[in-house]
């Protein structure tokens, strides 16, 4: 049974981990994502969930205790922010290299400093090669089908990673927007009872997890966790039709929004593509072919899905929400640049980097940008790399 409700981003995630109903969560608040675990802790308050929740002192104890929680065989979750992304450091890698199908949300924050509380994406591109599973939302209606289809995906018995289910701060995490939810059973349903590969705590087949792992095994370690990665796409494809069977609502690895037939086009991740669209409408009632490729999964990284929406266009525009700081372009770009290297048709290609600190991408920015890829369709230069909106 579906329902309809009005909740912002950080409310979606809350529903979406007490239908998930995890065995344990450990966690610690910081701006924008605090309500997120504080509503959740309201659910096991009133004994709507049989979740142990376990109060700690910092973002490092919180993935610390959530690892040690998986460990042993329970379904753990956590949830974090920015600097408290960046405080689980060192064991957001241990999770992700102890192959523990452990889900996080993160709602995404400037990372520091100066001092910054809004959306940039600089905290989860800081982590995309940590080993972790990395999807991207739009909207609240994505960020609650993500967490969802993420705890599948984790939990696969041949993929065993975790998975960061991110979504934009304050745009969309204190945004309210009307979602349509599913009913517990139907989750819970989905999501199945967790079966744990191994368990620290199963006496009669003890394991060693974390040990002391030099050259003689490193490499074949690292090497398994790749391979993984590489396998989780087919999982994620295969998870998402489940999940549109079960409901209505399609997801891939990337999406299109009018590419059959676009000249120009916009790549994307998170809120700023659902302005995009709306930019792209009335270019399109201009009869200007523009579209959009929104990247869902970042990790792993679509590459092959990318080079097939691009391969007809002229000119592209990678937009970025964080700074690498490599006067190359952002991570986004970099990665797309690469990935059409061995294609045959690579269309002009520029790097845009916006809305650091939460500054706002307005309609008339996204079109100054289909503006420019017209410009250079037409065979002007432009710099290749761009920072829009700010202020020289």
């Amino acid at each position: 049974m579906k329902i309809r409700h009005s909740l912002t981003g950080n409310e979606a995630m809350a529903e979406a981990m007490r239908q998930i109903n995890p065995d344990v969560v450990a966690a610690y608040p910081i701006t924008p994502q605090t309500e997120i675990v504080q509503l959740f802790s309201n659910s096991v308050a009133d004994g709507k969930v049989n979740t142990e929740f376990v109060t700690v002192e910092s973002e490092h104890s919180a993935m610390s205790a959530t690892i040690g929680a998986s460990a042993a065989g329970a379904r753990a979750m956590t949830a974090t922010s920015a600097n408290g992304l960046a405080y689980m450091w060192e064991v957001v890698y241990i999770a992700a290299s102890m192959r523990l199908p452990i889900v996080m949300p993160v709602v995404n924050r400037a990372l520091s400093g100066p001092i910054n509380i809004h959306c940039d994406h600089s905290d989860t591109m800081g982590a995309r090669d940590s080993g972790w599973i990395q999807i991207y939302s739009e909207n609240s209606q994505e960020a609650y089908d993500n967490l969802i289809q993420a705890m599948r995906v984790a939990e696969h018995s041949e993929i065993q990673l975790p998975v960061m289910v991110c979504m934009d701060g304050f745009i969309i995490s204190h945004g309210m927007e009307v979602i349509e939810m599913e009913d517990d059973d139907t989750v819970r349903k989905f999501i199945g009872e967790h079966k744990a590969n191994y368990s620290l705590l199963d006496v009669k087949n003890p394991i060693t997890m974390g040990p002391l792992d030099l050259q003689d095994f490193y490499f074949e370690h690292k090497k398994q966790q790749a391979e993984a990665m590489k396998n989780s796409a087919a999982v994620i494809r295969d998870v998402a039709k489940e999940w549109e069977k079960l409901t209505g609502r399609s997801y891939d690895m990337i999406e299109e929004y009018r590419m059959e037939d676009a000249e120009i086009a916009i790549v994307a991740i998170g809120s700023a593509t659902g302005t995009a669209k709306v930019v792209i409408d009335g270019l399109r009632e201009k009869g200007v072919k523009a579209g959009l490729v929104k990247i869902r999964v970042f990790r792993p990284f679509p590459k092959e899905e990318i080079a097939k929406a691009l391969a007809n266009t002229k000119a592209v525009a990678i937009m970025d929400r964080a700074e690498s700081f490599a006067d190359f372009g952002g991570p986004l770009f970099r990665d797309i640049r690469a990935s059409l290297y061995d294609h045959d048709v690579r269309p002009k290609m520029v790097s845009y980097v916006y809305g650091l600190g939460g500054r706002d991408v307005m309609p008339e920015d996204i079109a100054s940008v289909y503006a420019d890829l017209e410009r250079l369709v037409k065979g002007e230069q432009l710099p290749m790399l761009n920072h829009l909106g700010v202020r020289e």
